[in-house]
This record gives structure tokens, C-alpha cells and sequence, in this order.
């Protein structure tokens, strides 16, 4: 029996190799965002429409879009958690599962409490993406390649964007809008036949080259026999360092940013510069390909700047600062008369946040280990769910009162104070011991008496 599984080990290891696995790995990761975007971004799309079939005000609408940040709040850090625990590949399956069923029910909804409802869901499981994304990145990725390997997932959230606005109005003029949230719910499920065949941890991978296999192992897990001894991390534990706080603080600042144009853009669009449901489908998309680039090149900017000999806090944090001061260009966008200026700026905008997030979000990669990224991802997507909660509900209430205005100025001055504060709790950007999982207790000395 033991020479029958010597020569099956045999047989795997000389089987089918797939050069730069990783690579195939990570675009699994940025073809689950996209979709996840695409589930996401339906009702935004359509609010003009939806909002008028059901009689729902501004507020009412904020207050719908809340209920999904109030779920994708509370799922960050559960689903941080739960990846640790069970690992990426049974963690991704429970998140798509359940995003994909709720997108689907919004073809059901019948007003405000069960609409609220369904988004409640989707927030539940749309949420677990993230930190997902960042434990199969900080596995897969040697150091100086997760910050691109973050921005290639990361991109899938701006290519989503581009790709909802002309989808989802095609397929509403086309079928409705109740059978369009069915038809970009079910996405999800072509997805996971293919998680489901294709993805392994890389130490249980057939298909690892031996080659890529040992770049993962030497510069990603150099430090695995001290994580070895790390155990399940709490969040007790985790929320003692500071570094934890600055992640989370940052993101509870500078998320709502990202929000505001994703949840509000096609109703600013229609409200504030007269454009019909055709005219958002042709135009909504145009900000998130400057995001698109952004989330590409911020990446692929701090790496470069590793690989040419600068430290990884150097690195992180002049990109991080390039980015927030792209950011207040939603000020500017404000006060302009044409249309197209305005998305011009908003694309800015959406250029910075992207280029900031994929370097923040490799924050808990470059200080933690392996066995609690997800945990910090999760508490950092945590910070952000309620900042951006807060600024999405506040934002329908500003609208029926005032204006968008306000709405983005405030925006605008969002990410220079959230990289100060990042930047004054985070100290040097350099990987933190964790505390040791205490070892077992030696077995008693063989008693020969006692046997």
C-alpha cells in the first residue's frame, strides 16, 4: 500500500505543470470581483428606474444602500475569520453562494423592507471577497508581487464598473429590470464550477511548477517556521497593535469615497446633470476605466520601486501619498457646468482611490502573517463598511435637503486626513511578530511498572 501511494505521488509530481500558476490563481480572484461588481453595482444602475416603479425618495434609497454596508460591515470581519479557519477555497465557495442567491432574489423584492432585505443578504456575502482575495494573494504572491497581485484582483471592482453600466441597461430595456438582477446573479455560479475544478492552496497544487513552488515558499514563507508556531489569532489580540488601528481608521476615512461614486454616480448623473437611463448606460462606465488604470499601475508602481532596491515602507507609503493628493479633484468636479468635465475629474478621483487601496490593502500582508491576513483584511474592511455606511445614508438625506455638492466636498477632503492618520499610527512598514501558540505539553516519562 505505501509503494501504491509512493508511486501515485510519483505520477502527480510528474504530471501536468502550469508555468506562473499564480497568475492563473489571481485572475480566478479578479473574474469573482468583477462579478461581485456587477451583482453590486444592478440597483445603482437602475435606481432611476427602481426608485420610480416603487416610490422611494433619496433617503429611502440611501437607507437601502446602507442596509448592504451595514451587512458588508459585519460580514468583513466574520469572513476574515472564517477564510482563516476553513481555508480560501471552502471560504470562497460559502461567500459566492450566498451573494449570487441574493442578487438573484432582488428580482422579487416588492418595496423598501424587501428590497432592504435582499441587499442585507448580498452584503453578507459580498463582503467575504475581500478578505478572501487578500489570503489567496498573501499565499500565492512572493512579497515584492502582492501589491500588483492585489491590483489585478483589485482592477476586477473597476472593470466590473465599466462593464455594469452598458450591461445592465441592455439587459433592462431588453427583459426588465426584475429578470436582469436574475440574469447577473447567476454569474456567480458559472464562477464557482471553475473555483471548484481549478484552485488549490499552493502546497496541495498538482499543477505548481517546482520552480514557482519554491519562489513562493523562499520569499513569501520565509519566515514559516516562526508562523508555524503562530496559532489562530484573535482579534483581541490583533486589535492591541496600532498597526491594526491604522489600517482600520484609514479605510474608515477614505472608503466612503469609493462608495459614494459607486452607490451614487448614476443618480447624480440623472438628477444633478440631466441624464437619462440611455445616457448612463453610453457615459457611467467612462470614471472606472481611470480606476481601472489606477488599480494596475498603483500596484505595479510600488513593486517596481521594491524591485529597484527601495523598502517596502518607502515604497507603500509615497505611492499612498501621490494617490490621496489626486483625490480632492471631486471638489473641482463639483462646481464645474460641463457634464463630461465633471466625470473627467470623478475619473481622477476613482484613479486615486484605486492606486490607494491596493497599496493599503497589502498592509496586512507586509505586517502579519499568512495566518491572520484575512483577520486584518476583514477588521480593515470592517473600518471601512462603517465609514461608508455613515457617508452613503447621509449622502440620500444631504441630496432631498440640499444638494450633491456638499456631498462631494466633504468627499474630496476624505483622503488626505485618512492617509495622515494612517501614516501617524502605522509607523514603519515592516512585518510585526505575533504572539506563539504555546507548544504542547511534553508526554510523560514511560513508566515501565505502570505497563
Amino acid at each position: 500500500m505505501l509503494e501504491a501511494q509512493r508511486t501515485e505521488r510519483t505520477a502527480a509530481e510528474v504530471g501536468f505543470k502550469l508555468r506562473g500558476l499564480r497568475w492563473w490563481i489571481v485572475g480566478l480572484i479578479f473574474l469573482a470581483t468583477l462579478i461581485n461588481y456587477i451583482d453590486r453595482l444592478t440597483i445603482s444602475v437602475l435606481g432611476p428606474v427602481i426608485t420610480r416603479d416603487l416610490g422611494l425618495s433619496n433617503t429611502a434609497f440611501g437607507g437601502i444602500l446602507a442596509w448592504f454596508l451595514l451587512a458588508y460591515t459585519i460580514s468583513q470581519g466574520l469572513s476574515g475569520k472564517l477564510y482563516d479557519r476553513v481555508g480560501t477555497k471552502r471560504g470562497f465557495v460559502c461567500s459566492i453562494v450566498l451573494w449570487s442567491i441574493a442578487a438573484m432574489s432582488h428580482a422579487f423584492a416588492r418595496g423598501l423592507a424587501s428590497l432592504s432585505a435582499f441587499r442585507f443578504v448580498l452584503g453578507l456575502g459580498e463582503a467575504g471577497n475581500w478578505p478572501g482575495a487578500a489570503k489567496t494573494v498573501a499565499e500565492w504572491f512572493p512579497v515584492r508581487e502582492r501589491a500588483f497581485g492585489m491590483a489585478i484582483f483589485n482592477s476586477g471592482a473597476a472593470i466590473g464598473s465599466v462593464v455594469a453600466p452598458p450591461l445592465i441597461v441592455w439587459l433592462s430595456l431588453k427583459y426588465g429590470w426584475r429578470t436582469t438582477f436574475i440574469l447577473t446573479g447567476a454569474l456567480g455560479f458559472f464562477w464557482l464550477v471553475l473555483w471548484l475544478v481549478f484552485y488549490e492552496t499552493p502546497d496541495r497544487h498538482r499543477w505548481l511548477t517546482a520552480d514557482e513552488r519554491e519562489l513562493i515558499r523562499d520569499e513569501s514563507h520565509g519566515k514559516a517556521a516562526a508562523d508555524s508556531a503562530v496559532g489562530p489569532v484573535r482579534w483581541r489580540e490583533l486589535l492591541g497593535y496600532r498597526q491594526v488601528w491604522a489600517i482600520i481608521l484609514s479605510r474608515f476615512l477614505t472608503d466612503p469615497v469609493w462608495w459614494l461614486y459607486i452607490s451614487w454616480l448614476p443618480k447624480y448623473l440623472a438628477d444633478a446633470r440631466g441624464f437619462s437611463l440611455v445616457k448612463i448606460g453610453l457615459f457611467a462606465w467612462v470614471p472606472y476605466v481611470a480606476a481601472d488604470a489606477g488599480s494596475l499601475i498603483g500596484g505595479w508602481m510600488s513593486g517596481y520601486l521594491i524591485s529597484r532596491g527601495w523598502s517596502v515602507d518607502r515604497s507603500r507609503k509615497l505611492v499612498i501619498v501621490i494617490a490621496a493628493c489626486l483625490m480632492p479633484a471631486g471638489i473641482v468636479a463639483a462646481f464645474v457646468n460641463d457634464a463630461m468635465v465633471a466625470l473627467a475629474l470623478i475619473g481622477v478621483v476613482l484613479f486615486g482611490f484605486q492606486v490607494w487601496i491596493n497599496n493599503v490593502q497589502t498592509l496586512p500582508s507586509d505586517f502579519f502573517s499568512d495566518k491572520a491576513v484575512a483577520s486584518v483584511a476583514g477588521l480593515g474592511g470592517t473600518g471601512a463598511g462603517i465609514g461608508s455606511m455613515i457617508f452613503v445614508f447621509g449622502t440620500g438625506w444631504v441630496v432631498d435637503h440640499f444638494s450633491y455638492v456638499p456631498v462631494l466636498v466633504a468627499a474630496g477632503l476624505l483622503a488626505p486626513f485618512g492617509t495622515l492618520v494612517l501614516f501617524a499610527l502605522s509607523g514603519r512598514i515592516e512585518r510585526l511578530s505575533l504572539p506563539s501558540s504555546p507548544l504542547p505539553p511534553p508526554p510523560p516519562p514511560f513508566n515501565a511498572a505502570s505497563a
